[in-house]
């Protein structure tokens, strides 16, 4: 062989091991935007997460073992070069098709796996499949100019893995903030088409097909809806959207986080709290803390800010800390619902990280309100975390946790309440009244070592209601006690726990 030739071999091995590299980073990117494409449809739980996975890891895997197969039977570098256009093509396509199968999904009786299933399906599996196909096609060509098969195949290997942790942290950290998931989806579409038409620039009339395909889905897609976002905002964590909401009592906004209903604020009132679970723990609050010059309260999440606005506003001498991990929700609660913070300490942070660093016996009262929807933070329902709560509170100061479960098998309000027995001596759970039948319902538990609240609470303030104490009835219901498990950090199987929420529509 001569060495021009071997020097046009290296650098066509090159950009094969270049287009290798780019394309599993694409394939990543995809991965991880699918999360944040489905979150306002079905959520982000570990069951998402597992459908998103499962499904792309099988279409990469058929298409591996497809590109395999078609490059012993003589694909080239045209062959290439049109897989990657296809690719970028069912890339484009994923918004119009989340459009076009949205609606009916949401309208069928499916469970929320059952939804997750479909959606990462069809907007996915696809485009997995043909991007397998890159890594063996060009890694088969690449070994008839090498004299060395190891060193190319562990070379490709290795920038195929390279490329997919580069595109996750770009993705994860960085673009899906910045830029959002639509105009990333189709960045990565051109991106792949680009590079295939590379591929076919030694057949132009090819090469003008495909750019005049590409400009045809970019024009369907800029004439719909397929790239408006649901989102008013996309952080690091959530979709965050703000509803105004048409009410008997004046002007609301709720705040919606993925595709979960948050809170709601009034504009005028900050003391009329119209969700059941936020106005109970502000009667709570009232009934324990009125004889406090200053009471302490330490908030494990923000969310829409409507139970420390409340407080604030009745309270004004009161110190006031809110942990809510997303400053972007913070920004949206200050700029759309109504929300001052200034006279609030408001740590960026995750509450477990922050409420070891407040003095030991500081606070009043604690409460929990980070359990969005069907995604629960399991370190914040283990025995060590109900420790930490215990040592920063007063003797006999208030906790408080709202949560989703099922009725009438609460098993993870049962795993809560065995929980926290073990640290305190009252441990109440709460409904404005049971539903008439199964369902999906938000609980408040409270827990205390001072007198336990009365069995039946009146609002005081507000919208006219009564909340009673079905601690007993809970426990006695369902799966047995004994069954039920104290959570820990070793063991907290919040997601089997609730696992009905995910495996029947009662999660949608």
């Amino acid at each position: 062989m001569t060495a021009r030739k071997r020097t046009s071999h290296s650098a066509t091995i090159a950009w094969y091991a270049a287009v290798i590299f780019l394309s599993s980073a694409c394939l990543l990117i995809l991965e991880i935007v699918a999360s944040r494409l489905l979150a306002p449809y079905v959520g982000v739980s570990l069951y998402t997460w597992t459908a998103i996975i499962g499904v792309i890891l099988a279409g990469l895997s058929l298409g591996n073992w497809l590109g395999g197969a078609w490059a012993d039977r003589g694909a080239g570098p045209i062959a290439a070069g049109w897989t990657l256009v296809a690719s970028g093509a069912v890339t484009l396509l994923v918004p119009l098709v989340l459009t076009a199968i949205a609606d009916y999904v949401q309208a069928r009786q499916v469970s929320l796996v059952g939804a997750s299933l479909v959606y990462v399906s069809a907007l996915f599996l696809l485009p997995a499949l043909v991007l397998g196909v890159i890594t063996p096609l060009l890694t088969t060509l690449s070994l008839t100019m090498s004299s060395r098969p190891g060193h190319v195949v562990g070379t490709m290997h290795a920038l195929a893995a390279l490329g997919s942790i580069c595109g996750t942290f770009a993705a994860g950290f960085y673009l899906v903030p910045w830029f959002g998931t639509r105009n990333i989806v189709v960045a990565t579409g051109v991106a792949l088409i680009a590079m295939g038409v590379v591929f076919l620039l030694r057949r132009p009339r090819a090469a003008f097909s495909a750019v005049v395909a590409a400009g045809a889905l970019a024009a369907m897609l800029a004439a719909g809806n397929a790239l408006r976002n649901p989102c008013d905002t996309e952080s690091l964590y959530y979709c965050i959207r703000v509803v105004d909401e048409p009410t008997p009592y004046g002007e609301v906004r709720t705040l919606v986080l993925d595709h979960m209903v948050h809170s709601h604020n009034h504009a005028g009132d900050p003391e009329l709290l119209v969700a059941t679970y936020a106005h109970l723990m502000d009667e709570m609050m009232r009934l324990r803390l009125p004889a406090l010059d200053v009471p302490r309260v330490f908030f494990a999440g923000g969310g829409a800010y409507t139970q420390p606005r409340a407080l604030a506003a009745r309270r004004p001498a009161v110190h006031i800390e809110v942990a809510e991990i997303d400053p972007a929700v913070t920004e949206t609660a200050r700029e759309r619902l109504f929300v001052d913070t200034a006279s609030m300490i408001v740590h960026d942070v995750d509450a477990r990280i922050q409420l070891p660093l407040a003095l030991p016996h500081f606070y009043d009262a604690i409460v929990t309100d980070v359990f969005h929807d069907v995604a629960v933070p399991y370190h914040l329902t283990t025995a060590e975390y109900a420790d930490i709560v215990k040592s920063r509170l007063v003797p006999g100061g208030l906790y408080l946790v709202n949560l989703v479960d099922v009725f009438p098998d609460s098993k993870l309000v049962k795993a809560i309440v065995k929980t926290l027995e073990e640290q305190f001596e009252h441990v109440q759970v709460w409904l404005e009244a049971p539903p008439d039948r199964p369902g999906r319902i938000t609980y408040v538990v409270s827990a205390t070592d001072g007198a336990p609240f009365p069995p039946r609470i009146s609002a005081r303030y507000g919208l006219a209601r009564n909340w009673y104490d079905f601690a007993e009835p809970v426990k006695d219901v369902g799966t047995p006690m004994s069954e039920i498990p104290v959570l820990s950090d070793d063991y907290a199987p919040v997601e089997r726990l609730v696992s009905t929420l995910f495996w029947s529509q009662m999660g949608l």
